[in-house]
């Protein structure tokens, strides 16, 4: 499995503190055996195509280094996706970008990196059909707001308190109508030991493997996860069952 990565996702932009280069370099430990591959920024001309110009120019007004770190983050969604159509790929990314709606921004998130990948797959013509799987333990406003009312792509955002339910309700969610790709809007503060406290290290293989056994093409994208003594054993996890 390729990991698209970039150094200047570990650059300390103007941010909260939890969402520190601490959880880059924490996941960066535990998968270093894999093949990385480095994205190039994405254009201001593609962000247009889930943002709007005044969206994009505030982030550049009023942070022009994460507007910068910002706009490598979603070049390297566009680059996992595309990765992503041959073999599964996951995109070691920041800021996130679920929170990030066509027109505003909450939640540590600049530009929604979900969103922006998969539209331009669909514009080229490489996808008709697609599902984000958003397990992140907060709602994904942003990439509902984007997509939400877009006929070619269903967005599954978890939401239970329940640990064995959420397995399940993802597993119902997977046996639907076919999909040619499934994007994981991968957040790891549902962790037992993070803010949800609720999924195990094994929980999040499991969710990979559920990915893997429903769709060929498939592609997680870092979201949250906070708890840093083991968010890069719970990315690894994830990776060996998406792999």
């Amino acid at each position: 499995m390729k990991i698209v990565y970039h150094p200047v996702y570990t650059e300390d932009y103007p941010t909260v503190s939890c969402e520190s280069p601490d959880r880059i370099l924490a996941i960066l430990e535990q998968v270093r055996n894999h093949e990385f591959v480095t994205p190039e920024k994405v254009f201001e001309k593609d962000l247009e195509f889930v943002h709007t110009l005044d969206h994009i120019q505030r982030v550049k007004d009023d942070c022009p280094h994460a507007f910068e770190v910002a706009s490598y983050a979603a070049g390297g969604a566009v680059k996992t996706a595309e990765i992503a159509l041959d073999e599964p790929a996951f995109g070691l990314l920041r800021p996130p970008g679920h929170h990030a709606s066509r027109d505003s921004a909450w939640g540590f998130c600049f530009f929604n990196n979900m969103a922006l990948s998969m539209a331009l797959l669909k514009t080229s013509g490489a996808i008709k059909r697609a599902l984000i799987l958003d397990i992140d333990l907060h709602y994904g406003d942003g990439t509902v707001n984007i997509l939400g009312d877009e006929d070619w792509v269903s967005i599954f955002n978890v939401r239970t308190d329940d640990r064995e339910n959420l397995v399940d309700e993802i597993k119902q969610e997977l046996e639907g109508e076919p999909y040619d790709i499934i994007g994981v809007s991968a957040g790891f503060d549902t962790y037992e030991k993070d803010w949800g406290g609720l999924l195990t290290t094994e929980d999040y293989r499991t969710i990979g493997e559920l990915v893997k056994n429903y769709c060929k093409r498939r592609f997680g994208l870092l979201e949250g996860g906070y708890y840093i003594p083991d968010l890069g054993k719970n990315v690894k996890a994830f990776l060996e069952g998406l792999e």
